[in-house]
């Protein structure tokens, strides 16, 4: 199965209102519309065959929105794996997580920099201790702030990886968007899951090349970051950058198929 770890598509009512924001936010203009039609249209032409799917509620009260259109993509979206989200201020988020196994949803995407805290807030910590064993864990990490003044970075994603030995996770954007050098110091050479998503237009060649040569091979996940950039395009990024064969393409494509067995992942890979 050859997978895009990291996409996003959004419910039809919101989908040009969160394409404004994203612009605002990292001044880069979407390549996508962010609905799932077009996010299918442009895994076909990358030759891509599923996709994860990520939301990220912004206060408690869209934890159930949010979880309710992942629910719907799951019943709908056979080539989609959605992800669900929470949030610390949500209350019952033990209820929340049965809600979400029962539907079949398989992680959570957790963006501390727009929900509204720190990974190293202690609200945060039953969340993870309830997600060990049960969901993979997807961070964003990194933004414009320094390292130890952003809500999330690699130091703080490498304490969560230290205290909940048991939860699978995925750290976004190579480890760390802007925070690559860190990532390198922090990220690199551990368990985590790298994903390629929203870095290689911005990383240099030498910090790039550090950062795969230090992590297992079998832990780096192709991410497009749709509809941000184009799947089809990063793939050819990641050719051209680092010089990869057909068989390296292809591995870096499939490597992610095993956190997503009938059974759920292989606890030797969390």
């Amino acid at each position: 199965m050859t997978l895009d770890i990291h996409t996003h598509a959004f419910h039809p009512k919101i989908a040009s209102k969160v394409l404004e924001q994203l612009t605002g936010h990292y001044g880069i203009t979407p390549v996508g519309t962010g609905l799932v039609e077009h996010l299918l249209t442009r895994l076909d032409a990358a030759g891509i065959e599923r996709a994860a799917v990520h939301a990220a509620a912004t206060a408690p009260a869209q934890v159930i929105p949010a979880n309710n259109w992942s629910m719907e993509l799951a019943r709908t979206q056979p080539r989609l794996i959605p992800f669900g989200t929470i949030h610390p201020g949500f209350a019952d988020f033990e209820a929340e997580f049965d809600r979400l196994e029962r539907a079949g949803i398989k992680g959570i995407k957790i963006h501390a920099d727009f929900q509204g805290f720190r990974l190293d807030d202690p609200a945060l910590w039953p969340i993870l201790e309830a997600m060990q064993g049960r969901f993979i864990a997807m961070f964003h990490v990194g933004d414009r702030l320094a390292p130890h003044l952003n809500p999330s970075c690699p130091a703080k994603l490498r304490a969560i990886r230290r205290d909940f030995p048991q939860l699978c996770i995925i750290a976004a954007h190579l480890g760390g968007y802007l925070h690559w050098a860190e990532a390198l110091l922090h990220l690199a050479g551990t368990d985590v899951y790298l994903d390629t998503s929203s870095s290689l237009p911005f990383l240099d060649d030498s910090l790039l090349r550090a950062i795969l040569d230090r992590h297992p091979p079998e832990r780096v996940l192709f991410g497009s970051d749709y509809p941000i950039f184009d799947p089809g395009r990063e793939l050819k990024r990641l050719r051209e950058r680092l010089r990869l064969s057909d068989a390296a393409l292809e591995r870096l494509l499939t490597s992610g198929e095993a956190l997503f067995p009938e059974n759920g992942p292989d606890p030797a890979l969390v």
